[in-house]
């Protein structure tokens, strides 16, 4: 779904599928009949209701999971705000390609297949600061790209990013989004020492300034405060939901990415867990702003989708536990 225009993505934002009760309410009386004192699994068990509400199964199942690592380049690194130089995106694109990153790792464990998709490095948006991030046709591309990345075959999908500075864009949106200013929002990201995170709440404030007049509706702010990358998780989002398929969010930039969605829909991010929560100082907040409550607590604030992939093993030993447990009746033990 190629979009043409801010009306035909709102309009995509807006009419959203409401996933399969028949299939969570069976998912929860089998639970009930399991060898366990009912709710003993605690999370467990939401998760697997949560994957049969998504995919509309009865039995859930996890034979095909993605993890799907959008790349892009920011304009609003020049005005200092990362500890790395903008050239790193590329050379770590590089590096997932020869299978060197933390994700190769992770992705390998957790059974999921790797998917790298660079948007337009050698193009990075506008410095926020200066003028819009993207315009219109530049966003909705990125946009389209993300939601022509997610197929209907996939049982899960997970989101991941890499782009140097974009947790500069990533605390705009949030602080765009849901309100408290620039330095509520913006952690260290890669590890600015504080004459830089005076330069990220700097250039953070002077953006939302510029683009006051845009900041009542999600997609634009999306557009002139973001990236591609963060676009692309947008429509990746998006097509996960039209098509059935539940998805996992990483840490700060993706969640930040996705944020447009819950603030166009109540229930805009209804088919999404949220894996972790990173050590960026504006994610734990996000969460709490969007009510996902995360999986893990690990310190970690790496991106690459590290923490979704780490959160799949959860999701599959939830499974397991529903689809292999033995019922009371089964097993000739006495219940309650």
């Amino acid at each position: 779904m190629p979009f043409k225009s801010l009306d035909e993505l709102r309009a995509a934002c807006l009419d959203l599928p409401a996933g399969s009760d028949a299939a969570a309410n069976a998912v929860a009386r089998r639970q009930h009949t399991l060898t366990k004192p009912q709710g003993s699994l605690g999370r467990l068990e939401a998760i697997a209701a949560w994957l049969a509400r998504w995919q509309g199964r009865d039995m859930p199942q996890l034979d095909r999971v993605k993890v799907l690592v959008f790349a892009g380049n920011h304009g609003v690194t020049a005005q200092g705000v990362s500890a790395f130089p903008s050239e790193v995106t590329v050379q770590m694109v590089a590096n997932f390609s020869d299978g060197g990153a933390a994700i190769n790792q992770l992705a390998r464990i957790a059974g999921a297949e790797l998917h790298v998709i660079p948007l337009d490095l050698d193009y990075p948006t506008r410095d926020f600061t200066q003028g819009p991030a993207m315009d219109g046709e530049a966003f909705l591309a990125a946009v389209s790209a993300g939601y022509g990345a997610v197929t209907k075959d996939l049982d899960l999908v997970c989101f991941g990013e890499m782009g140097i500075g974009n947790t500069t864009p990533a605390a705009a949106i949030s602080a765009a989004l849901f309100g408290g200013g620039a330095e509520k929002w913006t952690g260290r990201g890669t590890g600015v020492d504080d004459a830089g995170l005076v330069r990220k709440i700097t250039a953070i404030e002077a953006g939302l300034k510029r683009h006051a007049e845009d900041l009542a509706d999600p997609l634009m702010v999306a557009a002139t405060l973001g990236g591609r990358e963060l676009a692309a998780i947008l429509g990746a989002t998006l097509a996960a939901r039209h098509s059935g398929v539940p998805v996992l969010l990483d840490g700060f930039v993706c969640t930040a990415a996705a944020a447009p969605l819950a603030r166009l829909h109540p229930a805009g991010l209804a088919h999404t867990l949220a894996a972790h929560v990173s050590a960026e100082s504006g994610h734990r907040r996000l969460l709490e702003a969007l009510g996902l409550p995360p999986l893990l607590d690990l310190g970690m604030r790496l991106g690459e989708g590290s923490g979704a992939c780490l959160a799949v093993n959860i999701v599959r030993s939830a499974l397991e536990c529903h689809a292999r447990m033995a019922s009371f009746a089964e097993a000739g033990i006495s219940e309650k």
